[in-house]
């Protein structure tokens, strides 16, 4: 075997070397948990793909006699497993492009939720409910649903990724309050631009859109609490815009709406409905 053999199990050895000592230093680089994690299996496909290298050239000799039937045969596998060649293409894009990593929430294949392992084949997803009436889910206000979906990293090509928190990690939260044209709007609008700015994280996220600001050529935002008053047949409706950490969307949307009916009810200013008034007419009566 002219020590090839003694040859492949060097290689094999150093590889895992490799492996552990790239990804203990990639850990100790990584800024939290999810980077750590995420460091540490590109580092081991590193090695794993660097020691496949390596016994190429030690046995190159021997697969050179099979060259022909090789190439045969590949040829036929890559036509069998185009899906599987496919997702770790998909993979490739995740890693190069950073796409998102370990930790981050995002919706992939109409899939929301927070990524929990990413493989050269597929991205697992703790799935989480929508905030969106229209779309089924048992699970509301972006929640967990418990499931976990398995997803191909081939989607990566076919369909759009959103990112909820690859730079920044705060999202835009709107609450719409219907408020009877009879009541004082205008003490509405103060009470609810209050709280608003109670709740919202507006320093947090600027100090998060500065450092996004300093990697992407895009527009400064408005990040200070707004509320939009828009009128319609039936009441004015107020719509209260501000900025929250994007995993704390359904705890502030249910401290926000507690603190404003409080204060509704302290002002004696009512919420609107969809109601209708009848009045009946007796045509034979006074």
């Amino acid at each position: 075997m002219d020590g090839r053999l003694e040859a492949t199990i060097v290689v094999a050895v150093a590889a895992a070397l490799l492996a552990w000592l790239g990804g203990a230093l990639a850990a100790r680089r990584a800024h939290d948990e999810f980077a750590a994690f995420h460091y540490r299996r590109l580092a081991h496909y590193g090695a794993v793909a660097a020691g496949i290298v390596v016994l190429l050239f030690v046995w190159r000799d021997a697969l050179g006699h099979v060259a022909i039937f090789g190439g045969i045969a590949v040829a036929g596998l890559a036509f069998a497993l185009q899906e599987a060649i496919g997702s770790v293409a998909g993979w490739f894009n995740i890693v190069s492009g950073g796409i998102y990593r370990v930790g981050d929430r995002i919706e992939l294949g109409g899939v929301k939720g927070d990524v929990v392992d990413i493989t050269p084949l597929r991205t697992k997803i703790l799935e989480m409910g929508s905030s969106l009436a229209d779309e089924p889910s048992w699970v509301g206000g972006r929640q967990y649903t418990g499931r976990i979906v398995t997803i191909s990293n081939k989607t990566t090509f076919e369909e759009p990724v959103y990112n909820y928190s690859s730079f920044f990690e705060y999202v835009w939260e709107e609450l719409r309050i219907p408020v009877p044209y009879r009541a004082d709007w205008r003490r509405a609008e103060q009470i609810v631009l209050e709280e608003a700015q109670r709740v919202s994280a507006t320093e947090g996220a600027q100090d998060a859109i500065d450092a996004m600001m300093t990697r992407f050529p895009m527009p400064k935002q408005e990040l200070d609490p707004r509320v939009y008053i828009q009128l319609t047949d039936n009441w004015v409706e107020l719509a209260a815009r501000f900025v929250i950490p994007v995993r704390r969307s359904r705890t502030v949307r249910d401290e926000l709406s507690r603190a404003i009916r409080d204060r509704f009810d302290e002002a004696g200013i009512e919420v609107a409905s969809s109601t209708m008034d009848v009045t009946l007419f007796n045509p034979e009566s006074d």
